[in-house]
């Protein structure tokens, strides 16, 4: 049975380690969306980083971006609603994982850009365009502290899985949390956002069912999406976690896993 959607995470699993899309894999979209298969990428990434993806992605279909966070019309370029934190549940969350790690630094996405603290690692290649540098406290402070969609709290040292265990500790109730780098960062949303209530919101609205749905991803954060959908695939190269999860598996994100699995649901 051909889905009615195709729900595929970017970095890790349809994306090359390169940040390039094959042409197979371009292809193999394109097939499904001729075939009436709606294509929708559910993604860590800000809205403000799918430029850089649009052209090796192609036109397709709708972007949910920073874990839920946000909604993005990648044909038009345009975003659509986002699911803000509560000023005060950040603020919480920056209090809680700061007392019990000291260490954490801390970066805020929002419509429209995004701030970060002083001492937060210049790892992003947008980091000259922050709006805002600043201690955290002040920045939530500021009018952007009731917008922002997603937290991320960066740890120097510790292995990556136990600090997404710790941060949830600490954090409990005020936050959603989660990862998907190789480093120790958190990637925090709004309590109950993740990509699997944005992609099943989306689908509700417009009729289509979990059993319709097939989701393609690598990371934990692609972990309650995977559970939500029908049919759920890991690529190769998947965090352990995610592989002992699902039962389907394809090749990696370098040899066109995801191609593969469409290429197959089509026929």
């Amino acid at each position: 049975m051909i889905p009615s959607l195709i729900a595929t995470d970017l970095d890790g699993t349809l994306l090359r380690g390169d940040g390039t899309v094959s042409a197979r894999t371009e292809d193999a979209l394109r097939r499904a969306e001729d075939a009436g298969v709606c294509i929708v990428f559910v993604t860590g990434r800000p809205p403000r980083w799918m430029g850089a993806v649009t052209e090796a992605i192609g036109p397709h279909g709708i972007a949910i971006c920073s874990n839920g966070g946000a909604l993005y019309d990648v044909r038009h370029e345009e975003l659509l609603e986002t699911h803000p934190m509560r000023a005060e549940d950040a603020l919480a969350t920056v209090t809680a994982l700061r007392s019990g790690l000291p260490e954490v630094t801390f970066a805020f996405e929002y419509p429209g850009g995004f701030s970060h603290e002083p001492d937060y690692p210049r790892t992003l290649w947008d980091m000259d365009a922050a709006d805002q540098v600043a201690p955290a406290e002040e920045i939530l402070a500021g009018a952007t502290g009731h917008q922002i969609f997603k937290l991320l709290a960066k740890h120097p040292t510790m292995d990556p899985d136990a600090f997404l265990r710790l941060g949830r500790e600490l954090v409990g109730g005020f936050g959603e949390v989660t990862r998907s780098a190789s480093v120790a960062m958190l990637e925090i949303s709004a309590p109950g956002v993740s990509k699997a209530s944005a992609l099943a919101r989306w689908c509700a609205e417009r009729g289509i069912p979990a059993e319709r749905v097939v989701a393609i991803g690598d990371m934990p954060n692609d972990l309650p999406m995977l559970k939500w959908a029908g049919t759920a695939y890991a690529v190769a190269n998947a965090h352990p976690e995610v592989l002992a999860a699902t039962v389907r598996h394809t090749a990696s994100h370098e040899d066109d896993g995801v191609a593969q699995v469409i290429e197959a649901l089509l026929g």
